[in-house]
This record gives structure tokens, C-alpha cells and sequence, in this order.
């Protein structure tokens, strides 16, 4: 297991123990499978994290509103085209996140949705696309 697959573990377990009931472990399991993604990436994992990000970041759901839109999305079978993969996959990452303090873990897992989102910006009119046609939202 490299260390990014053992900082996803570690942040998994203090997520999924998170009392808030948000659910931000969506946001951090989102922001993860979008930075990681590579040409061996089944484009379906790469969509439905762009579309958590777009949700999150743009739209401001929580992780649970999140998961809804994801079950609602995979009802429907389809091929699923991967969005280019951007070279660069955001400034911030998970070991910045593991790193920052309890106290501030929560706001950095923002951040990092935020920066991840940021980076995939030339794939953001087809995740606001899908989410419009798909979804009804706006």
C-alpha cells in the first residue's frame, strides 16, 4: 500500500467517525478518486466524483445530499465518457489534509474539494451539464 492509500485510511476512519451528520466523508472519498484518477480510471468513479465536487463546492451540499445524487444518478445505466485528465489535480492533497490539526481537519477537506474542483475546470460545463440534464439542478 503506497502512503496516499494509507492517508486515505487513516482520513477515512477520523470521517466516518465524524459526529457531524453532514456526512463529510463523501467530500473527502470525492476529492481523492478525482485527484488519483489515471487512464486506467473507469470513467464512471471519475464522474461521480466531479459531480459530488461540483455539488459540494458550487452548489453547497453536504456529503449526504451528495450520496442521494449519486444513488439517483446510478439508477440510470448508460456509458459514461472520463473527462480529460488534467495534468495538474489540485495544490492541496491528502497528506495536507491529514496533516492539519483536529481543529482544523474539517475546514481542510473544504479546501481540498475546492482546490481538486478548481483543477478539473476544463471538465466543468460537462459535470454542470450532467448534473442539469440528469439531476434538475440548476
Amino acid at each position: 500500500m503506497n502512503s496516499d492509500e494509507q492517508l486515505f485510511h487513516e482520513l477515512a476512519y477520523y470521517t466516518l467517525a465524524h459526529s457531524d451528520p453532514s456526512f463529510i466523508h463523501q467530500h473527502m472519498v470525492d476529492a481523492y478518486a478525482a485527484q488519483h484518477a489515471d487512464e486506467t480510471t473507469k470513467p464512471i468513479p471519475v464522474i461521480f466524483a466531479l459531480l459530488g465536487l461540483y455539488l459540494h463546492v458550487e452548489k453547497q451540499f453536504t456529503g449526504r445530499q451528495v450520496q442521494k445524487a449519486h444513488m439517483q444518478l446510478a439508477r440510470y445505466r448508460r456509458e459514461w465518457v472520463r473527462p480529460a485528465l488534467p495534468d495538474l489535480r489540485g495544490a492541496i492533497t491528502i497528506a495536507d489534509v491529514v496533516a492539519a490539526t483536529p481543529e482544523l481537519r474539517d475546514a481542510r477537506i473544504h479546501e481540498w474539494c475546492a482546490s481538486v474542483w478548481q483543477a478539473w475546470a476544463a471538465s466543468h460545463t460537462q459535470i454542470r451539464d450532467l448534473a442539469r440534464a440528469e439531476l434538475g439542478i440548476e
